[in-house]
């Protein structure tokens, strides 16, 4: 695999100046690591946009600062980019050391093709899309391709133990943790209940009665609300 290469300068503007460096077509970096201070950085934007396009966050980059010896192993950590996401506004990258090991969470990527898809209704159901791993800085695969085409019966599944790795590299999630499954789409119809004769003649009934008892309900009230007139004594 061809080696990420990229060339950095110390940057001594900060904070809202920023903005000027990239009108220039220089994008503020920054640089830091496990006991080390952080270092402000500057890159030019064309190149650093090839480097994130091909590094991601899981390949190794070499990191060549200018006035110091030699490279830097380094991953970026943290982009940063407009509303639109287009421009990059600022970029972060870590130093690693050669020999001690790392831990990375790694995008798992689906290669092949599934016989168990070619039946109608079915659905390739994914678990996890990550995997954390720990290995040394140069053993971090940028991604983790999973072979499907094993998926041969409905119900089939791959678990994170059926992923073949680098004898180095350890695995840092459950074994039986589920990375993709062949399912089939189930679409429940809810029947509706049938309305029976007897039931609408019932509620019929019920209805006509309660239209014969409102004249006579309401005939009574009247009665009842009629102040009675007393008889006069002569």
């Amino acid at each position: 695999m061809e080696e990420l290469k990229i060339t950095a300068a110390k940057r001594d503007v900060l904070g809202k100046r920023n903005r000027f460096l990239r009108r220039r077509g220089i994008t503020p970096a920054h640089l830091f690591g496990h006991s080390l201070e952080s270092l402000s950085l500057q890159c030019d934007t064309t190149e650093l946009k090839k480097i994130v396009a091909h590094a991601g966050t899981t390949r190794l980059v070499s990191l060549k600062i200018d006035g110091e010896k030699g490279p830097k192993s380094v991953f970026v950590r943290e982009i940063q980019r407009d509303v639109l996401g287009k421009n990059l506004l600022h970029v972060d990258f870590y130093q690693v050391t050669k020999g001690e090991k790392m831990t990375m969470d790694v995008p798992i990527v689906l290669v092949g093709e599934a016989p168990a898809m070619k039946g109608k209704g079915r659905l390739l159901s994914r678990g996890i899309t990550i995997l954390s791993i720990e290995c040394l800085p140069e053993k971090v695969p940028p991604q983790i391709e999973v072979d499907i085409s094993p998926l041969i019966d409905l119900e089939q599944a791959i678990h994170v133990k059926d992923i073949v790795l680098d004898p180095e590299i350890a695995v840092h999630a459950d074994p039986e943790q589920l990375v993709v499954k062949v399912t089939e789409i189930v679409i429940k119809v809810e029947e509706e209940k049938p309305v029976v004769a007897e039931e609408v003649a019932a509620e019929g009934e019920e209805k006509a009665e309660a239209a014969a008892e409102k004249p006579a309900a309401e005939a009574a009230t009247a009665k009842a609300e009629k102040p009675e007139k007393t008889q006069k004594k002569e």
